[in-house]
């Protein structure tokens, strides 16, 4: 990996945005500032240590900005627009997406630079294609305020989410308790957890899910099961059936949002290994744990 000094950085940002350099002042500290053609800052009674070293007027430089930024967008989404065209599939699609929608996805998707986050766009604009009405607009705005960490995140849960067919949502699974009898009312709950963190997905990543709005905020409860009762989660590769051995066990779990639904379509991340091991070690004891395709 590549160092560099952190000023020779940040002054090859300023001369790929700005489309000028930036060099040391030369001009005398006694030269009033407002008469300084290049004048990069304004502090009362300090002259800036550094200007934009060119001869063009401000105005001149704001409209070179203007034309770079607009450059770097067009080739932003012409490059997005490329990737959906690969990740479009050869079916038949009964409309086209909505005008509207595809003016909003060009204005938030143009100012993406990042090749992965690129990617994330191609493959919404390529499901928008296929069936229209897929992503909503605020799927959109999530993503376009999504950084690349939130966006690992969002992968790291994708590969732990599964879909209930009773409601036909997707959580992500974090244990059970049994709710104590009548005939003991002052036994203690009996609880079984998941450690996510070691499946990758942290409790920072949970907290950042949250807030981006793919996570509900609190933890879910299924109904009680009982002797015989099953629960089905479908995994992007396997099916999980769980047949309770025991009355009133109860499984809690994350919940996600209708955009953390739309945007986990965009991955086709297996269910993680080390989750699935986990399945079966924490559920086994009050549940037959069994897998299907």
């Amino acid at each position: 990996m590549k160092v560099s000094a952190a000023n020779d950085t940040l002054a090859h940002i300023i001369k790929r945005k700005l489309g000028n350099p930036i060099a040391k002042n030369k001009a005398d500290s006694s030269q009033p500032q407002s008469t300084s053609p290049n004048f990069a800052g304004r502090r009362q009674g300090v002259t800036p240590q550094y200007v934009i070293n060119t001869q063009e007027t401000l105005q001149q430089r704001a409209a070179k900005r203007r034309q770079l930024t607009l450059l770097r967008q067009q080739q932003n989404i012409e490059t997005i627009m490329a990737l959906a065209v690969e990740y479009c599939p050869h079916v038949s699609s009964e409309s086209e997406p909505d005008p509207d929608w595809i003016e909003r996805f060009i204005g938030l998707a143009e100012d993406t630079s990042n090749q992965a986050m690129q990617t994330l766009w191609a493959k919404i604009l390529a499901g928008e294609t296929v069936k229209p009405g897929t992503f909503s607009f605020k799927s959109l705005l999530t993503l376009k305020q999504m950084t690349q960490k939130e966006a690992d995140a969002l992968q790291k849960a994708t590969s732990l989410a599964g879909r209930s067919p009773i409601d036909n949502s997707s959580l992500i699974l974090l244990g059970y308790y049994n709710r104590p009898s009548l005939l003991n009312l002052f036994k203690l709950k009996s609880k079984a957890h998941l450690n996510l963190s070691k499946c990758g997905l942290s409790f920072p990543n949970v907290l950042t899910l949250m807030d981006i709005d793919v996570l509900y905020q609190q933890e879910i409860e299924s109904t009680e099961l009982n002797i015989g009762q099953s629960y089905q989660l479908v995994f992007k590769n396997s099916e999980l059936t769980l047949k309770a051995k025991r009355n009133g066990l109860i499984l809690n779990y994350y919940k996600l949002t209708q955009t953390g639904e739309e945007l986990t379509t965009l991955s086709q991340a297996h269910l993680n290994p080390q989750y699935k091991l986990q399945l079966e070690k924490v559920l086994n004891s009050d549940f037959e744990v069994s897998w299907g395709q």
